[in-house]
């Protein structure tokens, strides 16, 4: 075996050794992301009686959404508006909103115009917008 051929095979081994160890990474990142903001939420409770009890309706295809509003929304409030924010700030909005309605997913924060913040939540059929107060205290849903 010459000399050129052994530093060829030692890359050739080198590299996939190195292309192993990403996909490992990749894929634990990937399942601990995935697990860490969602949980399941088992009830049989459906409807306003699911929302009183501070619960999200999970998705289910070909079911419809129950257009339940509980506590405040804001007057002026419409989907798609406000300012996306992050940080500490969104991160305590998130927290309350999920202490307030487990088992749900949230994907983004948004600042109101009336300071007041829009919890966005995905993967369920209810609450849609949580939304929480200055104080971080969740105050409506809808």
């Amino acid at each position: 075996m010459t000399l050129k051929h052994t530093i060829l095979s030692r890359r050739k081994l080198t590299a996939s050794i190195a292309a192993g160890v990403a996909a490992i990474a990749l894929a634990t990142g990937g399942y601990a992301i995935a697990n860490s903001g969602s949980s399941t939420s088992a009830g049989s409770s459906s409807g306003a009686n699911a929302a009183t009890a501070g619960k999200v309706i999970p998705f289910h295809r070909g079911q419809p959404s129950p257009a339940t509003k509980v506590g405040q929304v804001p007057a002026n409030f419409s989907p798609g508006t406000g300012t996306i924010v992050t940080g500490t700030a969104a991160n305590k909005a998130k927290a309350a909103a999920l202490a307030a309605y487990p088992g749900g997913t949230v994907n983004r924060v948004v600042l109101l115009s009336n300071g007041e913040y829009n919890v966005h939540m995905i993967g369920v059929n209810w609450p849609h917008h949580v939304f929480v107060n200055t104080s971080f205290k969740a105050v409506g849903a809808e």
